[in-house]
Parts: C-alpha cells; structure tokens; sequence
C-alpha cells in the first residue's frame, strides 16, 4: 500500500459515501479503484462490501429527521433484507469473482427504469388496490434486494428506492432515508460474514470506511437540497451511467 494508493482509496471512499446516500451505486467507484491498485477481484469485492458500510451510516445520522415515524417500517422491511444479505453473501463466497459481472449492469438498468416510471407505476397501482406497504410482494422483492447486495450491492440503494417508491405512499426524501436504513442493514449482514470467511484487505478497507463515513454525510446535505423530481431523475440518471461503465467493462 504506497501513499498514492492510500490517496485514491480515499478519495474513491468519499464520493462512494456521497453517492450512496445520495443514489446508491458508490460501489462503482470505490471497487474499481481496489481493482486499479492491484487488489484480486474477489479480495476487491469483500472489501468494499465491508468498506463501504460507515457511508450508510453517515447517511443515516443525515437523514434522522425523516426517519421519524418509520421505525415499524424498519424493523418489518429489515428483516427481509437482511435475510435476503445472508444468502447473498454465502453465495458470493462460494461462487467466483466474475459471477457478477453479467447480471449487473442489467439489474442497474432495471432499477433505473422502475425508477424514473415511478409516478406512473405508483398512480396505476393506487387506481387499482391502493399503496399497500405490508403486501407480502414488498417484503418477497425486498429479500431478493437483500441477496443482490449481499452478493454485489452496486445499485442496491438504487434499487431500494425504486421499489420503496412503488409500494409505499410518502415523501419521496423519507423514503430516501429509508432506503438509507436497509441499504446500511443489508451491508451489516454482508460485512459479518465477508470479514469473517472473505479474503479481506484490511488496510485498504479501513481506509475507504473512514472516508465513506464523511462522504455518507455530505451526500445527505446534497440530497435535501434536490426537489423530489429532481432526486428522482438524478437517482436515475447517475443509475444509467453506473449501467454503461459495468457493460463497457
């Protein structure tokens, strides 16, 4: 680890904390770093899954004021994703590091589609039954949420709020800091088991956890600034881009 690579690794970890807080998809700027510097694919991707978790909880402490009222929604929404990380992460540790790279940059563009068709979405589903936030559907794609960012996590927050937005009738930044809370539960799972059974580089992912701590917090302040149609279709945007980088490599 030369001081040039402990630079980048920092710089790499603040925009991700940023990002995630503000989007999700951080992880498609920190993992290529830990791959630019050399580290092994797989010892790059069990690192910046555990790296990456104080920028969720940057995020979080941001946001605390829209996550009143929304415990019940945590403890009910957590559990799935949580779950959903487990299997994930055991999946990840017993598949090779390039298994991922096919199904990504799909799932991104997915997510980023449901996103930016949102409103609509939303408005026909409350025509026909009404936002139903404890349907079993909910709960059901939640858990293969969970997975997905057990397994990888790029995107996930991403992801997250698309689905949130389509079930769950609420201002679009409370649901942000939702999204925030899962993303950060689904990371706690995946970091227990990776650190425990992953190939870990401990010192890079130190690093990259301290700067994402502060970018998670600065990316809130950002966040709160946008509109909820302008956090919708920056969420998006950022989303597609993420998409063409995984498909370009």
């Amino acid at each position: 680890m030369t001081l040039t690579h402990a630079v980048l690794l920092a710089v790499a970890g603040l925009a991700a904390g940023a990002i995630n807080s503000v989007a999700g998809g951080g992880s498609l700027v920190s993992f290529p770093m830990l791959l630019a510097i050399g580290t092994p694919a797989l010892t790059a991707n069990a690192t910046n899954l555990i790296a990456v978790t104080p920028g969720y909880v940057g995020g979080t402490v941001g946001y605390w004021p829209q996550l009143a009222g929304q415990s019940a929604r945590v403890r009910r929404l957590g559990v799935a994703v949580m779950a959903g990380a487990v299997v994930g992460s055991v999946v990840l540790l017993l598949s090779p590091a390039s298994a991922f790279d096919a199904v990504v940059p799909f799932c991104v563009l997915g997510a980023c589609g449901l996103l930016a068709a949102q409103p609509r979405l939303a408005r026909a589903r409350a025509a026909q039954a009404g936002h139903d936030e404890r349907s079993p559907t909910l709960v059901l794609v939640l858990f293969l949420g969970g997975i997905y960012g057990g397994f990888f996590g790029a995107g996930l927050g991403i992801m997250l709020l698309a689905l949130l937005t389509v079930f769950v009738e609420d201002d679009l930044h409370r649901l942000n800091a939702l999204k925030g809370v899962l993303s950060l539960l689904v990371s706690l799972a995946a970091a227990v088991l990776i650190g425990v059974f992953g190939p870990v580089d401990w010192v890079a992912c130190a690093i990259i956890a301290a700067a994402s701590l502060v970018g998670g917090r600065l990316g809130v302040g950002i966040a709160r600034r946008l509109t909820p149609q302008a956090l919708r279709y920056t969420v998006a945007g950022y989303g597609t881009v993420v998409a063409v980088v995984l498909l370009a490599q």
